[in-house]
């Protein structure tokens, strides 16, 4: 029994650390690019930070669409918002409280609610389609376009504006051939660690006897989610509590929107029961508990670690259910 998982939990193990690693040398290498074009730090703000730490979830995604694991890749994508929300939010409230006051926020935290039940209704007939991929895309251009002519009108004072800013300017600098190279580089090694993580996540699912999904909502969404919380603490440590909100709204954002996009393009298949039922329900639960704490209100919003223990409680939970519907098959 323990020889047989041995290979497939090396390379989840070894594919989680280079996953991380690489995750971060694609984001400088994008971000170095971007800023060697010109490009507003606003829009590299919500470009390539937000689609940066989402290109974990994108690859894995790929690679187990590719894999005829659609189900992975799904849950993946539900997962990983659950855990950005309840795992990386809460536990960052926990070390510090997270004083959130930016106006940018205000708009845009119900437009990520407004996008996930909108994604929940398409998929409510129970099926992951190509029509459903294509709408999925077509809406992650439209908010793309939306989010960056928004953020270019941003007075320059907003705390998410000088904090994206500061962010910005403490990456590396890097020449044009070196950022291109840590771009490319990056993304090659996401993808082979990417690779690495199915392979051992499909072998130990397999192995015993649960669904992909629920590996995917599970080790794979969490694995995919540690650059948002390694990410998130950063943030805390140096005060910027509304970058680390736009981060996991951006991430959660894409991971409705693009990473749920491809196994509906790559593998239409039906949905599982359970995570139409349960899984996404709870996704949109934690998304309007984020809305109610995170929100700016007069004189801006606090997540105490109250809150962030509530939050780590129930994402606890979470996986306690999730167990209990794994020893259930």
């Amino acid at each position: 029994m323990l020889t047989a998982l041995l290979l497939p939990s090396i390379l989840l193990i070894i594919g989680l650390a280079l996953l991380v690693w690489s995750s971060d040398i694609f984001i400088e290498g994008a971000a170095s690019t971007a800023k060697h074009h010109n490009i507003s730090p606003l829009v590299i703000g919500v470009v390539v930070l937000g689609f940066g730490t989402s290109m974990p979830e994108v690859v894995v995604a790929v690679l187990a669409s590719l894999d005829n694991s659609p189900g992975l890749a799904v849950g993946n994508a539900v997962g990983s918002n659950i855990a950005n929300i309840a795992l990386v939010l809460g536990a960052t409230a926990l070390i510090a409280p997270i004083a959130v006051k930016s106006s940018i926020l205000k708009r845009e935290l119900p437009v990520l609610l407004a996008i996930s039940i909108g994604a929940y209704l398409l998929v409510l007939d129970g099926y992951l389609t190509v029509i459903d991929g294509a709408i999925l895309v077509v809406a992650l251009i439209l908010v793309m376009f939306w989010m960056i002519k928004a953020n270019k009108s941003i007075n320059p004072s907003d705390p998410l504006a000088k904090e994206t800013k500061s962010e910005l300017d403490e990456l590396p600098e890097l020449s044009k051939e070196k950022a291109l190279a840590y771009l490319l580089g990056g993304l090659v090694i996401l993808m082979i660690s990417a690779k690495m993580m199915v392979s051992g996540a499909e072998s130990i699912a397999h192995f015993f006897e649960v669904p992909d999904v629920v590996i995917g909502l599970t080790i794979i969404a969490i694995g995919t989610s540690l650059p948002e919380l390694a990410a998130a603490i950063a943030a805390a440590r140096k005060n910027e509590a509304d970058l680390m909100i736009g981060n996991i709204l951006g991430s959660n954002l894409f991971n409705i929107l693009a990473v749920l996009a491809v196994p509906a393009l790559l593998a239409p298949a039906a949905l599982d029961k359970d995570v139409l039922n349960i899984d996404i329900p709870i996704m949109l639960g934690f998304t309007l508990l984020m809305l109610l704490m995170a929100i700016p209100r007069k004189g801006g919003a606090v997540i105490y670690k109250t809150k962030g223990f509530l939050l780590v409680s129930l994402f606890v939970a979470y996986l306690i259910l999730l167990y209990f519907r794994s020893t259930a098959v």
